[in-house]
């Protein structure tokens, strides 16, 4: 029994909130159940392979099709990347522009001519901080990683990390796509008018929206365990990072805290970034959490004034308080 190859699509949604994005993820289990959100830059991954037959399309007709459907129902544009893994999808949706699809075929030919003339950091797993400590010696595309013995990347980088590298550049990616809801979460996300290289800026966007969620967490009676920073290059390649809280919180200054750590760990110094997405995620009600207590007359006073602040806001509408850093001061 032959069995058919993986077909996997990576779809982006350009959304500007979070409003319509689990009505778009219906669309696609639509089509097929095997549907993976990635709600932090507003993506999925959706296996098609099963789907092809059913539909009787091929997979640039049925990511048409797909893209046609959250159009027509929603106003919805979208881009879709398609190949034969998760990450040669997702490369592939990351240089395609809004309205197009953009197909890499099942063949060792070409996925190795879609993958060898891009940047080393294109490659899943590879962030800034690695791209450049590959380029100090000389990698700086995907094709100089595959050509660099396994022996030296491990050497480079660390044994997992340098046979992950190694793997991937030779186009071996067999994560399966899972299944999954949608998880309770919420996003604030900032798009700069123009790609933005300055690391302040970025410091600054990241404490606005550690706020920002700290005020929606609060008005829904709710605390989050954990944050996941996402950065949005100006090639559209993205990076994540996320780390459980301590205890969850929906208290401003320590999500900001938290929101600068991640910042500080994807080593961006001057990238082009394009957009920032800081989400809450593994939301409970707020009444199930407990705080931890501590001695620390300053934590009283940030909550004292982080709820002033909140009935501030409730009485006279966003913008009469300050940003997070304000807290910074106590």
């Amino acid at each position: 029994m032959t069995h058919s190859p993986r077909t996997v699509m990576r779809i982006y949604f350009h959304l500007q909130d979070d409003e319509l994005y689990e009505r778009l993820l219906a669309v696609l289990e639509g089509i097929t159940p095997r549907v993976q959100p990635h709600p932090a830059d507003w993506s999925a991954d959706v296996d098609l392979t099963g789907a092809l037959r059913y539909w009787n399309q091929d997979a640039e007709g049925l990511a048409a099709l797909i893209r046609l459907r959250t159009l027509a129902l929603y106003g919805i544009q979208s881009s879709a990347g398609v190949g034969p893994s998760r990450m040669v999808a997702a490369m592939a949706a990351a240089v395609t522009p809004p309205g197009s699809t953009t197909v890499v075929a099942n063949s060792s030919y070409d996925i190795a001519a879609f993958l060898r003339p891009q940047r080393a950091s294109a490659l899943s797993g590879v962030g800034p901080a690695t791209a450049r400590t590959l380029a100090r010696y000389g990698i700086h595309t995907v094709g100089d990683i595959a050509d660099t013995q396994l022996a030296t990347l491990q050497r480079i980088l660390g044994t997992a990390a340098g046979r992950q590298a190694y793997d991937r550049a030779h186009g071996t990616d067999d994560r399966p796509v899972v299944p999954a809801a949608a998880p309770k979460s919420i996003t604030g996300t900032h798009r700069f008018v123009r790609d933005e290289l300055d690391p302040d800026q970025h410091h600054r966007t990241v404490l606005g929206l550690a706020e920002q969620l700290g005020v929606q967490l609060r008005d829904q009676r709710a605390v989050c365990q954990a944050l996941t920073l996402a950065v949005t290059y100006a090639d559209r390649t993205t990076t994540t990072r996320t780390r459980t809280l301590a205890e969850p919180t929906a208290h401003t200054p320590a999500l900001a805290d938290t929101g600068r750590d991640l910042l500080a760990s994807l080593g961006l110094q001057r990238a082009r970034v394009r957009a920032f997405s800081l989400r809450a995620e593994r939301l409970i009600p707020a009444e199930q959490a407990t705080h931890q207590l501590t001695l620390d007359t300053r934590d009283d006073k940030a909550r004292d004034l982080e709820t002033a602040l909140d009935r501030a806001r409730a009485r006279y509408g966003p913008g009469i308080a300050g940003s997070a850093a304000a807290y910074r001061a106590l």
